[in-house]
């Protein structure tokens, strides 16, 4: 744990220093950083308002990426993530599929999931509009990725099959989708999931693996001697090891796809 006076250094010398494990597992460095990134709205074709976390990076323009958040809805965890995205050199935006809930207990996140699943062309609608929101962007390069986690995982996913995305990463994410359906993919998918998980398991993910397989589509799988929610500092499942080499794999799968400039 951090030291009253080293989170005040953080705060001091920019967060951009600070590995995103050290800021996501300190409170007041979270804070911080979701405090950098600013809101925006958009409206869906039925009306209905929308909005999200937007991080700019420093050099312009620059690859996007859509993020999105775990079952909780989006927290200031997911706007700091958006933040060190932002630091890597991309267009961030962190997306609220929850309208503007977070949720502090499971049972809460419970409701929030059910009630997407409930109506779950919003959530596509959503998903879509702000992946053409971010290639249409005056700063965009056109190149656009997704990332997302636990539920978002899954998300990420479902995004990447309802419109062309460059790059798709998922962490421990629901993935059941048929060969005929995973046929709609327009990049390659990065997946790393955990063996001691025991909703998204063996069996879901080999079944993913072998639809990918059937349907041509390019998939990089990586498993962790972990549990689900290994990457998330705040879980007590939180692996800091397999998390670093999640963070370093994901880095690397979307530099190289979207061919971000270092």
């Amino acid at each position: 744990m951090l030291a009253r006076r080293d989170v005040i250094k953080g705060l001091g010398m920019g967060l951009t220093t600070l590995p995103l494990a050290t800021v996501l597992a300190n409170p007041a460095l979270v804070r911080a950083a979701a405090d950098t990134v600013q809101q925006v709205e958009s409206t869906l074709p039925n009306g209905k308002k929308v909005t999200a976390a937007l991080a700019m990076p420093a050099t312009l323009p620059a690859p996007a990426v859509v993020l999105i958040h775990e079952w909780w809805g989006l927290n200031d965890q997911i706007k700091a993530v958006a933040a060190d995205f932002a630091a890597q050199g991309y267009i961030a935006l962190a997306i609220d599929l929850m309208d503007g809930k977070v949720a502090t207990t499971p049972e809460e996140a419970k409701a929030q999931t059910a009630a997407v699943g409930a109506d779950p062309q919003t959530a596509i609608e959503t998903c879509t509009l702000w992946t053409d929101w971010l290639r249409g962007h005056k700063d965009s390069t056109g190149k656009v990725g997704t990332c997302g986690w636990c539920f978002g995982g899954g998300w990420s996913l479902n995004t990447s099959l309802a419109t062309p995305i460059d790059a798709t990463v998922i962490y421990y994410g629901r993935v059941t989708q048929s060969a005929e359906e995973l046929a709609a993919l327009n990049g390659p998918v990065l997946g790393h999931f955990a063996t001691k998980d025991n909703f998204i398991n063996a069996t879901m993910v080999n079944g993913f693996i072998e639809q990918m397989g059937k349907a041509g589509k390019s998939l990089t799988v990586y498993w962790y001697e972990a549990d689900h929610a290994f990457a998330n500092p705040t879980s007590s499942r939180y692996d800091q090891e397999d998390a670093a080499s999640a963070w370093d794999r994901t880095k690397g799968f979307l530099a190289q796809n979207l061919e971000l400039k270092i």
